[in-house]
This record gives structure tokens, sequence and C-alpha cells, in this order.
């Protein structure tokens, strides 16, 4: 019989060997080469991004099933998540301040990044049997690179079909949960938590089914209201937090640059530590260079690749050069990191908007996480619902609602480290086949920009 700690050390093994030397080499240094080759000149279209966002160039009898708007919010909706609240606060407590260095490097670098995967998730869509149109990197991986290469695309959809399971959403929103409302009201205690933690993760699973139901079109509604509320409320929760410690924020901008190339307070104390974590951080944190992006990107309406490769781009930049640096700020600032106190995931961030809002910040933080996570799963479902159809076709793929609804209550109740290791390493091995594509079909992406780009230039 496997014991729960033999579990938690082959994930977290798992997670380690994925996120080794060759893959932060794949991920941030593909994401220099799609700088390079593309000149840099998605970065100079982001007011044509916006422009997109608002609907400028909109065609409703494009293919697709949601707008441009609607395909980012969906995306993000996966990626601005617990990722940018837990996530960053592990990436301190491990890695100390100078990941968030490197979790801004993946952010930069994954604006060329997610241009080239969203761009190719259009350019190699595939119409199913129902005429739906289906996109991701396992299409473009067989249909842009050809059938020779399905057991590279298969790889993955299985690692997506893992990575997208709510595992850790779950988990860490039922915890907060948990420390906020059911440990003072007397309806759990720190040391008996299982029926609380099965029945609230019930429900949630069941408003989950109620918005899952109503496939894309219902998501990209939801997301679409849900993302820009999100951010807007943690800005201004951020700005609180910022103008109570003004005179200290240089000093931890310096910090952070100063132990990104130090390591000084990384578990470990190298600048390798620091460097593979804020990586891996980074990147499950925007997915820049993952591919799960681009399944939402790929249902986006529209006949111009280059387009949704535009809108794509903007992703990083919300989510971990403005959300997950709020994080940072907040923790940091607040001084909850550099202590002995055992804080981790989201209830260090709990503990660091407390020393700022002590009567109201916990509970605006857990309205925070309560929209995060639930966004996240719901998209986070459609992913692993188009990664099924793939394997099994199309229509057997809801055949992976129940397992996931199933799920989503599992990990509420499971260890956090088991969690994290699991959904660390599936993510990992979701980049091997997406950077592998993108690498290989750049060039095509490069002839379809120049044409676009010229002809958006001559009108």
């Amino acid at each position: 019989m496997i014991s729960l700690q033999q579990l938690e050390d082959f994930f977290n093994a798992w997670a380690d060997m994925m996120w080794s030397t060759p893959l932060v080499i794949l991920l941030v240094g593909g994401g220099v080469f799609f700088m390079f080759y593309s000149r840099f000149q998605p970065y100079r279209y982001f007011g044509h991004a916006i422009d997109l966002l608002r609907g400028k160039y909109s065609d409703p009898n494009d293919p697709g099933f949601i707008p441009h708007s609607q395909a980012l919010a969906t995306a993000l909706s996966g990626t601005i998540g617990l990722g940018n609240i837990a996530g960053v606060a592990i990436a301190i407590s491990i890695g100390g301040p100078g990941a968030v260095f490197w979790m801004w490097v993946t952010a930069i670098v994954g604006v060329a990044t997610k241009f080239y995967t969203a761009s190719l998730s259009v350019m190699y869509r595939k119409t199913d049997a129902d005429g739906v149109v289906n996109g991701g990197p396992m299409y473009v991986i067989t249909q842009g690179m050809g059938q020779r290469w399905y057991p590279l695309a298969a790889v993955f959809a299985v690692a997506c079909l893992v990575g997208a399971l709510p595992l850790f959403q779950a988990n860490q929103f039922i915890q907060l949960l948990r420390d906020v409302v059911a440990i003072p009201a007397g309806w759990a205690t720190p040391e008996e938590h299982f029926t609380f933690d099965l029945v609230s993760s019930s429900i949630v699973a069941v408003m989950v089914a109620m918005v899952v139901a109503g496939r894309i079109q219902r998501i990209g509604r939801l997301t679409v209201r849900l993302v820009p509320t999100m951010v807007v409320m943690y800005l201004m929760m951020t700005a609180t937090v910022l103008y109570t410690y003004a005179s200290e924020i240089p000093a931890m901008l310096w910090l952070i640059v100063s132990d990104a190339f130090t390591g000084e307070a990384a578990a470990g104390g190298s600048i390798g530590a620091v460097i593979l974590i804020g990586v891996r951080r980074g990147a499950f944190s925007n997915e820049a260079g993952i591919g799960t992006e681009s399944l939402a990107h790929g249902a986006a309406k529209t006949v111009e690749p280059i387009r949704e490769g535009i809108v794509a781009m903007v992703g990083p930049v919300i989510d971990t050069l403005v959300v997950c640096t709020c994080t940072a700020l907040i923790i940091l600032l607040t001084g909850v990191w550099d202590n002995d106190s055992g804080l981790e995931g989201v209830t260090m961030t709990a503990r660091a908007i407390e020393q700022v809002f002590p009567v109201t910040g916990i509970y605006l933080l857990l309205i925070m996480v309560g929209m995060l996570s639930f966004s996240t799963m719901v998209t986070m479902w459609f992913y692993g619902v188009k990664c099924m159809g793939f394997l099994i076709g199309v229509e057997r793929q809801y055949y992976y609602s129940p397992i996931y609804l199933g799920l989503l209550v599992v990990g509420a109740v499971v260890s956090m480290d088991i969690v994290n290791g699991l959904i660390l390493a599936s993510y990992a091995t979701m980049a091997i086949p997406t950077m592998i594509s993108a690498l290989y079909l750049a060039p095509k992406v490069n002839v379809a920009a120049k044409a676009y780009f010229a002809a958006l230039k001559s009108k």
C-alpha cells in the first residue's frame, strides 16, 4: 500500500526532475529566440492589441466561437488564479525575493512566446465532424508538423488532462475558506476539518458544473466579466499597501533584483535554485510556452492567426508583470515572508493583507480568491475536455466532466505538497511538445506576420 508521504515524495521528485536546467533553457531560451527571430516586432503592437480587444476588427461571421476579448479573458482566467496569490508566496518562501525577478523574465520573453503559440493555435485549427473548430498544441503538432508527430501531441494532451485538474485551486480556496470562516465559526478545527472540506468543495463542484454545462460560450461570457473585476479589485488593494509602505518600495525592488543574482534568501542559497524556482512559478503563472492558453485562443472568432497572437501577448503583462508583482510587493513590504512562522501559500498572502486591512482584508482576499479559483476551474475544464476529445474522439470528450468534478472535491482534502508536485510536473511535461512545435513552425508565423503587418500599415 502506497502511503501519502510516498506519493508526495514521488510527485515532488518528478517535478524537480522535469523542472531542471534543460527545461529552463527550452522555455526562457526559446522565448529569447522568439524575441530576436521576430525582430521584436510584436512588442510594437500593444496598441493594436487593445483595438482588437475592443472589437474594432471583429467580424461575427468569422469561424470560431468567442470574440478576441472573451478568448483573452478565458485564457487569463486560467492564468490569473491562485498561482498569482498562492504561487508567488510559495516562490518567495522557497526561492526568496529574487525568484520574483526570474518570474518577470519569463513574462518578458513570454510575450514573444505567446505571440507564436497563439498564432499557431489559429493557423492550424481543425474542424470536427460536428462543425466545431478546435485549436491547441495537439492540433498544431498533427496539422502543422504531420501525423507522424502524433505521439508528441498525445504527450501534451495526456499531461494537460492532469495539469488542468482543479486540484490546486480547490485545495487553496478551501484552505482559505476554512481558516477565515469555518474555524472561527466553530464548524471545523485546525485538526478536524475533513467534513467541512468535503461539503464546501462539493458545493463548489455543483457551481462549476452549472457553468461548464454552457460550454465555451458560457465560460467566455463569465470570464469577460470576472477577469477585469478581479484585476481592478486586486490593484485597489495593492495600491493601499503601496501607499502605506511607500518609503520602503525602492528597497524592496532592489532586494528583488539583488537577490536574483546572489540567491542568499533561497533554500539552498544558490543562484541556480532561485532561477529554477522563479521560472517554474512564472511559467505556472502566465503559462507562456506551456500551451494551455492556446486552447482558449484557438476558439477565437477570427480568420487572421496573427491577430490572436497579438491579443495573446497581452496575457503575460497583465498576469505576471502586474498581478504577480502586486502580490510580491504585498508579501515583501509587510515582512511576512521573512519569519519562522511556517506560513505558506495563500495563507502567507492572507497574513500580509491583514497587516494593512486588519478587519476587512481577509474577507476581501477571500472574495478575490473565490473569484480567481472559480474562473480558473471552469476554464481548466474546457482545456481538459478538448484534450480528451483529441485522444478519444469529440463524441466522447465529455466523459471527462464527472472525473473533473469528482477530483475537484478530492483536491480540497489532500495535501498541498502532493497537489503542488503533481501539477508542476504536468506543466513541465506540457511545455516540451508546445515549445518544440512552436520552434519548428516559427517560420510559418513569420511569413504570416510579415504579410499581416504590411497590410495593416497599408491601411
